[in-house]
């Protein structure tokens, strides 16, 4: 049941053009700006809180699971024992015959809760994933809301993921220079002085002079 955020298929971000919403002339040359949108997606202090709270939830889910795991076996053991003296020969025909039917209903009760795991388990993968998805699409609003605004005030026509990839798996931007990457821009703006900051991240560095 392991679910994380940040693991989503890249081909779900492949090809993903972020067109700004920048008025030009008609006649202008085009500018163009690029973004490694897997690296801000990563790097987004949000991110990690949601990968934080999906993991919560399957533990939890997990921990419930080993609950109804412990109580199938239990009665699992019971059925086997059941099974196991119905055919003693030792004990009266009448309690043999006791035992069996008690068996029968105990497989019964083995079925009942083979069911409810399965149903458990498809239900809290189901719930897990709509989460997932619903953080992921709420995230990656908000990073366009910033690299919108990125491309407006440095007048780009076009911004494009420079870490997409085509359905080979190959990079689709072969070739790019750093002058016009907003990648690190955009961070800087996503996670602002104060962000919250999580066990595996590496301290910044002081600026020199401070």
């Amino acid at each position: 049941m392991k679910n994380r955020l940040i693991c989503f298929p890249l081909s779900l971000l492949a090809g993903l053009a972020l067109l700004a919403n920048v008025s030009s002339p008609a006649h202008a040359q085009p500018k163009i700006a690029t973004i490694d949108l897997r690296k801000v997606f990563d790097g987004y202090y949000k991110t990690k809180q949601a990968d934080a709270q999906l993991k919560n939830r399957r533990e939890d889910a997990e921990k419930q699971l080993k609950g109804m795991m412990d109580d199938y076996k239990k009665a699992n053991d019971e059925y086997n024992k059941l099974i196991e003296t119905s055919n003693d020969q030792a004990i009266s025909a009448e309690e043999r015959a006791k035992r069996k039917k008690s068996a029968e209903s105990k497989l019964l009760e083995l079925q009942d809760v083979k069911q409810n795991i399965q149903k458990f388990q498809a239900a809290e993968q189901a719930n897990l994933d709509e989460q997932r998805n619903r953080m992921r699409e709420r995230i990656l609003g908000e990073i366009r809301e910033v690299i919108n605004a990125k491309a407006k005030a440095g007048n780009y026509t076009l911004v494009v993921d420079s870490a997409a990839e085509s359905r080979n798996m190959t990079p689709i931007i072969l070739y790019f220079t750093v002058d016009n990457d907003l990648t690190d821009v955009v961070l800087k703006d996503l996670n602002p002085p104060g962000s919250p900051t999580f066990p595996d991240e590496k301290p910044k560095p002081a600026e020199k002079g401070k």
